[in-house]
C-alpha cells in the first residue's frame, strides 16, 4: 500500500525513495563521463558534457535529500493513539514545514470545524511561530477564521484531542468537506 503525504510514516518512505532516486541519478552521470572516456580515450567529449547536464537533477534530487534526512516520521503507536482519541477528527502525519529562516517539523495535526491543533516534538521548535506559519498560509488561501494550536507537550495535545473529539458533530457532511479542504491546503506547504 502507498503512503500518501499527510500519512503516518511519510517521511521514512520518501527517503528511501530519495536515497535510492539521487543513487541512480549519480550513477548515470558517472555511467556517461565514463562512458564517454572509455569510448573516445579522453574526457573532452560529447558525453561529458551530457553529464555535467545530468548533474543537475542529480544535484536537485540531493539537496531534497539533505532536507528531509534530518526528520522522522511518528511513531506507529502515537499516530494508532492520536486516530483511537480523535476517530472523528480529520488527521494528518509526518510534516515538515519551512520558511525563509527555519524549518519546522510537526509530527501530527488533528483539524475539527475551524481548529487545527498539531503537535511537534522537536525542543528547538517553535510551537507558536509554526502557528503563526500555517495559519498566515491558510489566511492566503482564503481561510480567515481557522485557529492553529501547535502544542509541544503530548500529554496536553492528547487532552485537546480528547476534547474535540467529544464536541465533534459528526452529521455534518459540509464539515468534512471543509477539513478535507483545510488539510490540501497544509500538506500542500509541508515538504
Amino acid at each position: 500500500m502507498k503512503i500518501q503525504k499527510g500519512d503516518a510514516g511519510y517521511i521514512g518512505q520518501r527517503k528511501r525513495r530519495v536515497i535510492i532516486k539521487t543513487i541512480l541519478e549519480f550513477g548515470v552521470v558517472i555511467a556517461l563521463l565514463l562512458l564517454g572516456i572509455w569510448q573516445t580515450g579522453d574526457r573532452l567529449n560529447l558525453l561529458t558534457v551530457v553529464a555535467i547536464l545530468g548533474c543537475l537533477p542529480a544535484s536537485k534530487a540531493l539537496v531534497e535529500l539533505i532536507m528531509i534526512v534530518p526528520h522522522h516520521s511518528v511513531s506507529q503507536e502515537i499516530a494508532d493513539e492520536i486516530q483511537l482519541k480523535g476517530e472523528h477528527l480529520t488527521c494528518a502525519f509526518d510534516m515538515v514545514f519551512t520558511s525563509e529562516k527555519k524549518i519546522m517539523p510537526v509530527e501530527s495535526l488533528v483539524i475539527s470545524n475551524h481548529t487545527v491543533c498539531g503537535y511537534t516534538s522537536n525542543i528547538k521548535a517553535d510551537a507558536n511561530g509554526i502557528a503563526a506559519h500555517i495559519k498566515k498560509y491558510l489566511n492566503a488561501n482564503k481561510w480567515n477564521k481557522v485557529s492553529v494550536k501547535i502544542f509541544d507537550n503530548y500529554g496536553n495535545y492528547v487532552n485537546r484531542i480528547e476534547d474535540m473529539n467529544e464536541i465533534y458533530d459528526k452529521e455534518n457532511k459540509e464539515l468534512k468537506e471543509q477539513e478535507a479542504a483545510i488539510k490540501q491546503v497544509i500538506l500542500s506547504l509541508s515538504l
